[in-house]
């Protein structure tokens, strides 16, 4: 590069160079190099080019091969002697160029046909020229001929078009007969010698990006959860302890008043785990409350904060409740297993207290997978329990949570559920989908719950539940809940999503 550097620069000296093709094929040397070496100058402000766009032609595969040995008119006409051919003998040595050639024969009348002896072909000129070789030679060196004529040669295939670029180039700012490089940074001789005065420094880019660090990135489920926490704790919440997955068909279904008979229990809606099969641990008095409901609908005993034991005023299930059925383990269906646990804990303390508990973390169902539902995601839980709570109580909780994500097109909807009573469904317009998505499920625990833990009967609980994907999927804007989590993920959409902010209402 430094002798094309110097042949350049001395060429400039002398005065601009028109055009860089032309001066490249005067000195022999590649156009491509000599473009390379330009660019690199005018970096350095030696030189300025200006790009100059060009109609240029190439020789087909085809074109290559006449321009070589000749058109095929040229070719056929050659075959032909002074006593004439067959038309066979000519296909047989011409091969696929024969009826090409023969028609441009014919067209020039270069040669004829004679019916006369049965069809032969004689030559109509004693000698031709062959001009298209010539013109293919033409545009193998860069000469191109009329356009008519090129029209012609593209028309049978032996030319194609090839737009080219050529530039004009002429002194820049800083041109120099010679080239010095520029430096970088600044060193301890330079600094020594005072050279740094006089130096030539490169100009930092401070648009260039930084190389890519290959860290690690939260995702925009972890994004929307620490929002989603933080949250809570504003609220005055405490969180739950959620750190596993397998829970028992107690704590997971019975301590809720389902009945064991209920279709959410059966194997295509729950992960049973094979083994353990069952579990050892379950409170033996506790136990025998959440069965006497089942069965009858009467708490057995009181607790600490109820020892009068008054009557439920239920009728149960009115079904056998089995103990075996009660003991299986599973991949927990949702973090309620735990606010059972939670609120049984707090029933047992000497006196009541007011609390407020949420939990977000991953539950496992088996379901169909589609747009919107997953057999893996995450749930987010929120409990408040206090002495004569009311649905409006809980629909002003729900409606001031969602306030602080931002979202406000919030419906409820009455629903049915083992283990609340009344219960609603709680929706958000999706503008992605241009529909209501269920986010969430609420209600208020029914008696047959929160009695047998121990709870007086003016204690109430309010409780809503809903899925992380889906509020996430609301504010980032993807409409399929498998683009988001799973095996399916785009990485890139992982490193390049932005930052969850998540909105308040000033109003």
């Amino acid at each position: 590069m430094a002798e094309m550097e110097g042949m350049l620069l001395a060429a400039l000296k002398g005065g601009d160079i028109a055009n860089s093709l032309e001066w490249a094929q005067s000195k022999s040397v590649d156009h491509n190099s000599v473009i390379g070496t330009l660019k690199s100058l005018a970096a350095d402000e030696y030189v300025v080019m200006v790009a100059e766009d060009h109609e240029g032609w190439k020789l087909t595969e085809e074109g290559e091969a006449c321009a070589d040995k000749g058109s095929p008119e040229a070719q056929v006409f050659a075959m032909v002697g002074p006593d004439g051919a067959a038309k066979d003998d000519i296909e047989k040595l011409a091969g696929a160029m024969a009826k090409v050639g023969l028609s441009q024969c014919m067209q020039a009348k270069w040669l004829k046909v004679d019916k006369a002896q049965g069809g032969r072909i004689f030559r109509d000129k004693d000698s031709v020229e062959d001009v298209v070789q010539g013109q293919l030679q033409g545009v193998r060196g860069g000469h191109f001929p009329p356009k008519a004529d090129l029209d012609k040669l593209k028309k049978r295939k032996l030319v194609a078009a090839a737009n080219y670029k050529t530039f004009k180039v002429s002194k820049g700012a800083a041109f120099s007969e010679t080239r010095t490089k520029a430096c970088t940074d600044i060193t301890a001789d330079m600094m020594h010698d005072g050279s740094w005065k006089t130096a030539k420094f490169k100009p930092y880019n401070f648009a260039a990006l930084g190389q890519d660090q290959g860290a690690g990135r939260l995702h925009p489920l972890l994004k929307v959860r620490k929002e989603f926490r933080e949250i809570f704790l504003e609220m005055g919440f405490e969180e739950m302890p959620t750190q596993r997955f397998v829970e028992t068909s107690f704590w997971n279904f019975d301590s809720l008043f389902q009945p064991q008979a209920h279709p959410a229990r059966d194997m295509q809606d729950t992960f049973f785990i094979k083994d353990p099969a069952q579990t050892l641990t379950i409170p033996e008095d506790y136990l025998v409350k959440v069965k006497s409901t089942h069965e009858t609908g009467d708490c057995a005993t009181g607790g600490p904060q109820d020892p009068a034991a008054s009557p439920v005023g239920s009728f149960g299930h009115r079904t056998p409740w089995m103990r075996a059925e009660a003991e299986k383990n599973l991949l927990r269906t949702h973090t309620t297993a735990i606010s059972a646990q939670m609120l049984h804990k707090l029933a047992q303390e000497k006196e009541f207290r007011p609390a407020k508990y949420f939990s977000i973390d991953r539950v496992f169902r088996n379901e169909t997978l589609d747009a919107t539902h997953l057999a893996e995601f995450h749930q987010i839980e929120g409990l408040v329990v206090d002495k004569n709570l009311t649905l409006g109580d809980l629909m002003g909780t729900i409606q001031a949570f969602f306030a602080k994500l931002g979202m406000h097109d919030i419906r409820f909807k009455p629903t049915y559920n083992p283990y609340t009573e009344p219960s609603m469904e709680i929706f958000n317009y999706h503008h992605g989908l241009k529909k209501w998505v269920e986010i969430g499920n609420s209600g208020m625990f029914r008696p047959e719950m929160l009695r047998p833990m121990g709870f007086a009967d003016d204690v109430s609980c309010i409780a809503w539940g809903l899925s992380l994907e889906r509020p996430t999927m609301i504010l980032y804007g993807i409409d399929n809940i498998r683009d988001l989590f799973g095996h399916k993920v785009d990485l890139h959409m992982i490193k390049s999503n932005p930052v969850c902010r998540l909105t308040v209402d000033k109003n």
